[in-house]
């Protein structure tokens, strides 16, 4: 297997996880969070493809349909709603002969609206002033122990700030863009903000949705994140997401919380 790369291409369609998207939950499942940047990638590829036009990814919903064992699996995308200003594009992950995970993607024309940007966010420290944390002392896997976290201030029962980067590739030998290098990292929000030790309580997420005001840039991730935890079963990770230029919008998954057997 390819240690410096999350995924190597097998053909077209096809892609082979290497031993860095090891889960954090179970070791032998894939962390979804680079599969998610690997949609992105996908579907990236399929829009080059059909030649250059005037729009931008702005939302990405991504189902969890089932755990992904470390085997080869498929992506396919297709249009579901076409449009010269708006569009709707829907991924399909398929393993082991059924779909493990599905996302739909919004793309919306680029227009000039810099007279009127802004928010209540602010911009986070830089995180080349901020001290490295350890992961990989709460959560096993080989994709927390290929990240480099900085945290803004200690870590917190179900509040944390904190940049993540990684040196490993996406797809090993392959060009991928900066969006898909940055969908491929926010999915560890669920993972660094934890309200209880995952050693007595599980809590993964069934689904990640990103919403996004502007493109990220650079090669960190921030996320201001905050973790609820409701009284019925149900959780919510919900994070604002950075680049070093500011906010670039805001991520939300849902979660299933339940005691350790």
């Amino acid at each position: 297997m390819n240690s410096e790369s999350y995924f190597v291409r097998v053909d077209d369609r096809r892609y082979r996880p290497t031993a860095l998207t090891g889960g954090a939950w179970t070791e032998a499942e894939q962390h979804i969070s680079p599969l998610n940047g690997l949609i992105v990638h996908a579907v990236e590829r399929f829009v080059a493809g059909r030649g250059p036009d005037e729009m931008e990814i702005a939302r990405i919903g991504i189902d969890i349909l089932g755990v992904l064992a470390i085997e080869d699996f498929d992506i396919d995308v297709q249009v579901v709603r076409p449009g010269r200003t708006i569009e709707l594009l829907e991924a399909t992950v398929t393993a082991a002969g059924r779909p493990a995970v599905r996302a739909r993607v919004w793309r919306m024309a680029v227009l000039d609206t810099s007279a009127v940007a802004g928010g209540p966010d602010a911009v986070l420290p830089h995180p080349g002033t901020l001290d490295r944390w350890k992961m990989s002392d709460l959560w096993p896997g080989g994709y927390i122990a290929s990240l480099d976290v900085r945290t803004v201030g200690a870590p917190q029962p179900g509040r944390t700030t904190a940049w993540i980067s990684t040196p490993a590739a996406l797809v090993a030998g392959e060009e991928v863009g900066a969006l898909a290098r940055y969908v491929a990292l926010v999915d560890t929000a669920n993972g660094i903000a934890v309200r209880r030790s995952p050693t007595e309580w599980m809590f993964p997420n069934v689904d990640l949705t990103i919403h996004l005001t502007r493109r990220p840039r650079g090669d960190w991730v921030g996320l201001d994140t905050t973790v609820t935890f409701g009284p019925d079963g149900h959780g919510l990770t919900s994070s604002v997401l950075h680049d070093v230029d500011g906010p670039v919008g805001h991520a939300n998954q849902i979660l299933t919380v339940r005691p350790v057997p």
